[in-house]
């Protein structure tokens, strides 16, 4: 059976949501009468996630399951996606029903016009709380800065042409960031506002330490910012030092006592920590390396249902 869309959702431990996005990509694309296949791809999940879409793929031939041996990440979930869709464009979506399926046509639509990415934009970011937009805010401008591509409102949802989903499959790197590499590789782009919708069923997998270990990651991945902050922090502890020597000199020349010992402890504890920091830094880079060089596959797939 040939394919015209192919639509890619990361699954993790989302047995809520599984059927009901099944049942509104179904109706929606149906209704516009696309030829279209539904990858999921299960992430590890520890509910009856699995299980229900093996159950999607026996009784519709338009459903695909692929299942990791462990939990390797969305990340990872949407490469194996992306590798497994045979369609002409594919769609990146979550299974949480919060990127609206009626936007997919629109998307389509404008695949058709000659687009070959259709980037996802959010109108709204749903009920966030203010720390939480004001860190998402942060990290998306270092990226833009990084990467010198607007991305403050980035997102994961998006169309891509098959001739994209081939370059982004074929960068050798390991820790990847796709909504990045999707603005990164270029093309005929254009863009599709989006309200996040609130989950109907579940809850979200995203805790906030994961969010930020997830940011230091995809910021490390793609950009050498917090390398050029450790150059900026030496230049600023010299800078304090050589204030701190010359006013040690004028005292020394005025004939009067240097005091002030709980002043050298503190600076030495102030270039200690500053030193502790860049090393941290830096070996963070190095791990960063060093998993690049071991050549571990991405992801493991255990199983694959059709």
């Amino acid at each position: 059976m040939v394919f015209i869309l192919s639509i890619v959702l990361p699954a993790y431990n989302e047995s809520a949501n599984v059927c009901r996005i099944y049942e509104c990509l179904s109706e929606v694309l149906t209704a516009a009468d696309i030829e279209y296949e539904l990858v999921y791809v299960n992430d590890g999940s520890s509910d009856d996630t699995w299980k229900l879409i093996v159950e999607l793929s026996k009784k519709d031939v338009h459903v695909t399951g692929v299942c990791f041996s462990r939990n390797f990440g969305k990340e990872a979930a949407i490469l194996a996606g992306l590798t497994q869709s045979s369609g002409s464009a594919a769609v990146v979506m979550d299974s949480d029903l919060q990127h609206p399926p009626e936007v997919v046509v629109e998307m389509y639509k404008l695949w058709q016009e000659g687009y070959e990415v259709v980037e996802g934009i959010k109108r709204s970011r749903g009920k966030e709380g203010v720390v939480y937009r004001l860190s998402a805010g942060l990290f998306y401008k270092m990226m833009t800065k990084a990467m010198q591509i607007d991305m403050q409102q980035a997102s994961d949802f998006k169309l891509l042409d098959a001739k994209v989903v081939k370059h982004i499959l074929d960068m050798p790197e390991r820790n990847t960031f796709f909504r990045a590499l999707s603005s990164w590789v270029g093309f005929n782009k254009t863009f599709v506002e989006f309200d996040v919708k609130k989950r109907v069923e579940g809850e979200t997998k995203w805790s906030k330490s994961t969010l930020i270990k997830y940011a230091i990651r995809n910021i490390t991945a793609f950009s050498a910012i917090p390398l050029q902050m450790v150059t900026v922090s030496g230049i600023c502890v010299f800078f304090a030092a050589l204030a701190l020597g010359i006013q040690t000199f004028i005292k020394y020349l005025m004939g009067r006592a240097v005091e002030g010992f709980t002043t050298v402890i503190l600076l030495l504890l102030l270039i200690g920590s500053a030193i502790m920091i860049s090393l941290g830094i830096i070996g963070y880079y190095l791990s960063k390396i060093y998993d690049e060089v071991k050549r571990r596959p991405t992801y493991i797939v255990s199983e694959v249902v059709k």
